[in-house]
């Protein structure tokens, strides 16, 4: 299918392999981007490896990052490599399921939506983990909501799809996890059409690799109210 996915890549040596497995068993995407924004875990090797070994069912570009700089970073660096018409962000931590990239690009398809989000919030199986985390998504989408007027379930969720064309209009700057209220505020503003569709989620733990934190939260909380009023 015309649909480019970018996979952003720090530090999950363990889980890459699996991960890029299950986005090839989709049969969906038409190329797959991988960003390594600097991981010192030997995922650098895993994915050397990768190149070597593709077999040609899609396209495989894979961007080495000389240090890291953030999710944020990673995936802008991800989007200049992009050439097909649809984009879809999917996390190499296998948090969220390849499986439902037809659920997350069919408002696209049939031209109700300019962007999706898939939610962890609209009833579909999660794991059942940190209160206090789920708490912070639901109050800076909160937060987010009342500064665009949008009233999405789950602003920080990390899968989205979009039209490629999107990324003509909207500039995006923030590096860490401030690529999300980032993203938000700006389509938002922008006045594109969004949709938000049930995802599962397999959450992860600290221990089983989990980055983001509650100083990402209070970032998250910074770049809302930044964008918002930027001009």
């Amino acid at each position: 299918m015309d649909v480019s996915i970018v996979m952003p890549v720090f530090n999950e040596r363990a889980a890459l392999r699996e991960s890029l497995d299950r986005v090839l068993a989709t049969g969906i995407p038409g190329e797959i981007i991988i960003v390594d924004d600097g991981s010192v875990d030997g995922t650098s090797d895993v994915l050397k490896d990768i190149e070597r070994s593709h077999l040609d069912a899609c396209a495989l570009k894979v961007v080495y990052q000389a240090k890291n700089q953030g999710k944020g970073a990673a995936v802008r660096r991800g989007f200049q490599e992009v050439s097909k018409s649809i984009v879809i962000i999917q996390d190499a931590d296998l948090e969220y399921n390849p499986s439902e990239y037809m659920t997350l690009i069919t408002p696209i398809l049939e031209n109700k939506a300019d962007v999706v989000y898939g939610s962890r919030f609209l009833g579909g199986p999660h794991r059942v983990l940190y209160f206090w985390h789920s708490l912070g998504n639901k109050f800076l989408t909160l937060i987010s909501n009342m500064f665009t007027n949008v009233n999405l379930s789950d602003m920080e969720t990390g899968y989205k799809a979009f039209h490629r064309s999107i990324l003509e209009r909207v500039h995006l700057v923030s590096d860490r996890f401030g690529f999300e209220p980032e993203f938000t505020v700006k389509v938002a503003k922008a006045g594109f059409r969004i949709y938000e569709v049930p995802i599962s989620y397999e959450g992860r733990t600290y221990a089983e690799g989990k980055k983001i934190n509650w100083k990402d939260g209070v970032a998250a909380f910074w770049w809302i109210v930044k964008f918002s009023l930027e001009k």
